[in-house]
């Protein structure tokens, strides 16, 4: 049990220390009041974890550590859900009712597509 905990919490640390780099590096070239970061970490997470699902069904000779290591614990700390859903409510509270909708429809289409394509990506021969 500790061994799990600590594949999954090293994983978190170092998928949540990505996500903050890569959201603060698109929002310092992107000056916008869309959360365009979040969106562009949830569909990088999200094709990851497809790819890493699809390799681990090609395969099938990962081990249960960093199975957990790569999907709950980098991808669970990398994808950002739960900012997702902080940041479209805050878009409809300002009543940007546009933008809301836009940033939830994108983050379910581009992340569904990703999932889609990493599990592609990896089944190529």
């Amino acid at each position: 049990m500790l061994k799990t905990l600590f594949c999954v919490g090293l994983g978190s640390f170092l998928g949540g220390v990505a996500r903050y780099g890569i959201s603060r590096a698109v929002a310092s070239v992107h000056a916008l009041t869309f959360p365009l970061g979040t969106l562009v970490v949830n569909a990088a997470g999200c094709l990851l974890i497809g790819m890493l699902y699809g390799w681990f069904d090609r395969t099938g000779d990962v081990s249960p550590g960093w199975r957990l290591f790569l999907t709950v614990g980098f991808c669970g700390g990398f994808t950002t859900f739960s900012t997702f859903a902080h940041e479209d409510f805050l878009l409809l509270q300002s009543g940007r009712f546009w933008a809301f909708a836009a940033y939830a429809l994108l983050s379910f289409a581009l992340g569904l597509l990703a999932v889609w394509l990493g599990h592609l990506l990896v089944q190529l021969r």
